[in-house]
């Protein structure tokens, strides 16, 4: 009778353990995040509209970010060092959490400006409302500063992490880049 109660005793610590397991690594993963929170803010509105939103984003853009930042592909001196803090097995884990995070509502909105030209190519990747989908992030909502800046850093070959983007972006004038990025942030 005593070694059937230590079977079971055992066994039951051995779940316990497998449980607490995924809980420690989440709660681990959501301790190396906390860092984001000094510039893509605590409730998910960033500190500067030159800096994304990343709560609710993607989760395959995410990862994809991660990654890039970590070899190099994609180059910013404090994301770079930060996602280096992140092994490789913890980004789809860190993207996930981020994911998981409710995207913030805006902040006064920008009044709707009629859709300019040349935005159904956008469609093909970032879904039909804009909100992102496999491969491409949500561009909806997120601040014309930095839609503009990015777009043209794909533009410039500044940011090169994503061929088609350098293409697209090449093809559009700056005024229809603008349009577009103040088109999206008023979403």
């Amino acid at each position: 009778m005593g070694n059937n109660h230590f079977s079971t005793i055992f066994g039951a610590l051995v779940i316990a353990a497998a449980l607490a397991g995924p809980a420690n690594a989440a709660d681990e993963i959501e301790g190396k995040l906390q860092s984001c929170n000094a510039c893509h803010g605590q409730n998910g509105q960033p500190i500067s509209a030159n800096i994304p939103i990343i709560w609710g984003q993607t989760t395959a853009f995410l990862v994809k970010q991660l990654h890039d930042y970590r070899s190099g592909d994609r180059d910013n001196a404090i994301m770079s060092s930060l996602a280096k803090t992140l092994k490789q097995e913890e980004l789809r884990p860190a993207a996930v959490y981020l994911t998981g995070k409710t995207w913030p509502a805006h902040a006064g909105a920008a009044a709707a400006t009629p859709q300019p030209n040349g935005m159904a190519v956008c469609r093909a990747c970032h879904q039909e409302n804009f909100t992102g989908g496999l491969p491409a992030p949500r561009l909806a909502g997120q601040s014309y500063e930095y839609l503009v800046d990015q777009m043209r850093r794909f533009a410039t070959e500044e940011r090169s992490n994503n061929a088609d983007m350098v293409k697209i972006m090449q093809a559009l004038s700056a005024g229809e880049r603008e349009a577009m990025a103040r088109y999206l942030a008023g979403l």
